[in-house]
């Protein structure tokens, strides 16, 4: 049987292990919704740093025709103090929504106009299912869709750098299949080793498909997960 100070060490040494299988902070995505006309799209992500322990937040509007941020329409949020115990940084999240409160009221944001979940994907550990094909239906439209994921990694260290994109094949009620290509793979992100797709969404107005994609981002001995959207307006 273990006594109070061997049962201590144990939980330090289980701590210890873990903490060296992943270093970094993890970002939590939010779905701050569409505009009427489901033409602009706004998320947000919030986490805790690990080096600080303070609450951090994103918050995006993007302009889905164009796929990209609508001028002005990227803010970050950091506190100046760090989270006290049993805290999940969401208190960042707050303050950055009510910051940029006319940004939505300018984009007519409405909060409860949310992406209906087409794809939900679970993380396995494996990276080689970053490279197995996603398959999906919107059984609204009747339409199903599978998508690849194309990542390009170049360099280690300080030279990391990569990009990706989306191949992408509607097939319709009627059989009827569309071919797409969803990103920008000529641009060249710095310091991300992998990118999944975390989840797919449809807009609840005009069915535009939202892939919202996870980035390990690798920075001063640490890998930090955060979240970016790609859209397609259909």
């Amino acid at each position: 049987m273990l006594n109070k100070r061997s049962f201590c060490v144990l939980v330090i040494t289980v701590f210890l292990g873990l903490s060296g299988l992943w270093a970094g902070d993890t970002a939590t995505f939010v779905d701050l919704g569409f505009s009427p006309d489901g033409k602009t799209y706004m998320f947000a992500q919030y986490g805790i740093q690990s080096g600080t322990l303070k609450p951090w937040a994103d918050l995006f509007v993007v302009d889905v025709v164009r796929n990209n941020f609508v001028s002005g329409g990227r803010f970050s949020y950091v506190h100046d103090k760090p989270v006290v115990s049993g805290q999940d940084g969401s208190g960042a999240l707050y303050r950055i929504i009510t910051q940029n409160v006319s940004i939505a009221n300018r984009y007519r944001i409405n909060y409860c106009f949310q992406g209906q979940p087409l794809y939900i994907g679970m993380d396995t550990g494996d990276p080689a299912d970053t490279a197995v094909p996603i398959e999906f239906r919107d059984f609204d439209s009747g339409a199903n869709y599978r998508a690849s994921l194309v990542a390009t990694v170049e360099g280690t260290g300080a030279a990391l750098k990569s990009s990706f994109h989306i191949d992408l094949e509607r097939t319709g009620r009627d059989g009827a299949r569309k071919t797409y290509t969803v990103g920008t793979p000529q641009l060249k992100r710095p310091f991300v080793g992998a990118y999944r797709i975390r989840k797919v969404m449809t807009a609840p107005r005009d069915g535009s498909i939202i892939f919202v994609i996870e980035m390990r981002i690798q920075e001063s001995g640490e890998t930090n997960l955060r979240f970016m959207v790609e859209a397609l307006r259909l």
